[in-house]
This record gives structure tokens, sequence and C-alpha cells, in this order.
């Protein structure tokens, strides 16, 4: 019995995924966690043999993620399950330790065949994720976790901190924090490089 679980934030996608999955003889859906810090918590108290894994998180990003799930727990595999097909980010998740990569538009069917494979101990790209790898990744940049994506945006519109700690229900001094982050992340020295980065690779 392949003891599986899901690291993913949009319930229809959860939904969907859990329903299959329990349709499989083979399979045992064990639980479900909607951020990085859900699943540190859940594994605390079980691990299965696979985690899917999202690449973006309201907390965290699934290199981050993977590759702490790894160092902890090195038996554990993760595949990817994203609609993130970046190839730097691919190669990073893989490199973070994951053992496949398939997007979500892939079939019931293939999801199903990734999660036997890499369980066997063995890798899975899908076709898609394939294609993508064949293509030069100029950029390599970073994800953003999905906080930092619904800040940037807010930027993006003119927002101020205040503005967007308003908007989003959180403290001035955490919206700084994940401006002061971004920065770092993609190296560049203010906001309007920063948007400029984002908005010239699709990042928002």
């Amino acid at each position: 019995m392949i003891k599986i679980i899901q690291v993913e934030d949009h319930s229809l996608v959860t939904e969907g995924v859990r329903a299959f999955i329990a349709a499989e003889a083979d399979m045992e859906y064990t639980a479900s966690c909607n951020s990085g810090e859900n699943l540190v918590q859940v594994l605390q108290s079980r691990q299965p043999d696979v985690i899917l894994m999202d690449i973006n998180l309201p907390d965290t990003t699934g290199i981050e993620l993977c590759k702490l799930v790894k160092d902890k727990y090195p038996g554990i595999v993760v595949l990817a399950l994203s609609i993130n097909n970046q190839p730097g980010i691919i190669r990073k998740m893989t490199e973070s330790g994951a053992s496949g990569y398939v997007l979500k538009d892939a079939s019931r069917q293939e999801i199903i065949e990734a999660i036997r494979t890499v369980a066997k101990g063995k890798t899975y790209f899908s076709r898609s994720v394939s294609m993508a790898l064949r293509k030069t990744d100029a950029t390599d940049l970073p994800p953003l976790t999905r906080r930092e994506r619904e800040v940037l945006e807010l930027i993006a519109d003119g927002y101020t901190n205040p503005q967007i700690a308003e908007s989003l229900f959180v403290d001035v001094t955490t919206i700084d924090f994940h401006r002061k982050n971004m920065l770092s992340k993609y190296k560049v020295k203010n906001t309007a490089a920063l948007i400029k980065v984002a908005v010239s690779n699709n990042l928002i």
C-alpha cells in the first residue's frame, strides 16, 4: 500500500486528487496539508511513502519544503505536482531531492503512474515537463511564495506598505519583510526593478 500525503492549498485540486487516489487499490490518501508548516506538523506523527507537493505555497516554496523534508526524512519520496513549467524551477526541485515532476494538466492515469514509479525508487517526469526541460532557460529565477505574489501584485498596483498590510490583515512589518526578502531574492536594489523583473518573467 502506497501511503500518500498531498501538499496543496487549492481545495478543488486536493479533492480531485483525493478522489482518484481513493479509487486505487494499492494507494492510501493519508492526509492533505495546505502549507509547509502544516506538513511539518503532520510529519511529526506520521510519515507517508510519497508526498505530492505543489511549488507555490502560502508560506514557502516547494523547493525549500522539499529540501527540508528530504534532510529530515530521507526515506520519503517527493513528487512535484504543479502548474509551473519553468525549466529552472523544475531543475531546482529535483536538486532539492524530488524524485519526479508532473504538471497539473497531466491526466489522472499519468499522475497515478508517476506515483507508482517514484514509490519504486525510480524517477518520473511527465511528457510536458520533459519538453520544458529541453528549452533553454535564461532566467532560472527562484519562485515566489503565494504570499509574496500577493504582496508584489499589490505593490505593482501602487499600494503602500500600510495599505497592503490592511488589505491582507497583517502587520506592516510583515509586508516590509516580504518586500526586502524579494529584493534580496531577485538581487535588485529597489521596488521598480523588482516589478520589472517580475513582469518580464511572468512571475505576476
